[in-house]
């Protein structure tokens, strides 16, 4: 994860969770996301796919409208693109994985810009496959904002964060009991 407003969600998301696959939505404070609150989103599970149930401001502002209530494969032009965005936000539900993506942009007037989204699967009153918490932003904000919005956005890079790979770490190097010592072996010049 490269930007800031990411980095945070996700800490704040794993903190939460713990030892299980998702936190409940219950136990989100907005208090403890207020350094990334304008890029974060809450997303809920409809018949029709996800629909947005909160959005920050700077993001509403990068997309130049208020995203409640709207689809969040709205947000891509394209057929093929939505549907890549339905499976994705589907496979986040049913594998209870996060998922981290590069976007690149466009504005109307033709600025690209590129950007970071986070999926993280939430659970609701107990029930999973309900909401998702999710951040879209820029590493900076882009000098443009509130003059321009962003036209059309396509995805470049996808990872998995799977469940329990935060816990996995890679065991540690043995420790040596005494420093290395200079050895000269013996044999001819080269």
């Amino acid at each position: 994860m490269k930007n800031t407003s990411t980095r945070l969600v996700f800490e704040y998301w794993d903190s939460l969770r713990g030892e299980r696959a998702a936190p409940e939505r219950g136990e989100i404070e907005p208090g403890a996301l207020r350094h990334a609150l304008a890029d974060t989103f809450v997303l809920e599970n409809e018949p029709i796919g996800p629909v947005f149930r909160l959005a920050g401001t700077r993001l509403c502002a990068l997309l130049g409208h208020e995203l409640r209530g709207r689809a969040f494969t709205a947000l891509w032009p394209d057929v093929e693109s939505q549907g890549d965005m339905r499976r994705l936000a589907q496979t986040v539900m049913d594998e209870t994985a996060g998922a981290v993506a590069g976007l690149a942009g466009e504005t109307r007037t033709g600025a690209p810009i590129y950007l970071e989204l986070l999926l993280l699967p939430l659970r609701y009153r107990g029930r999973t496959h309900a909401r998702m918490l999710g951040a879209l932003s820029a590493a900076t904000a882009p000098e443009w904002l509130g003059l321009d919005t962003l036209d059309s956005m396509r995805m470049i890079s996808l990872r998995m964060l799977w469940p329990g790979a935060a816990q996995r770490q890679h065991p540690a190097p043995p420790m040596r009991s005494s420093p290395p010592r200079f050895m000269v072996l013996p044999g001819g010049r080269a």
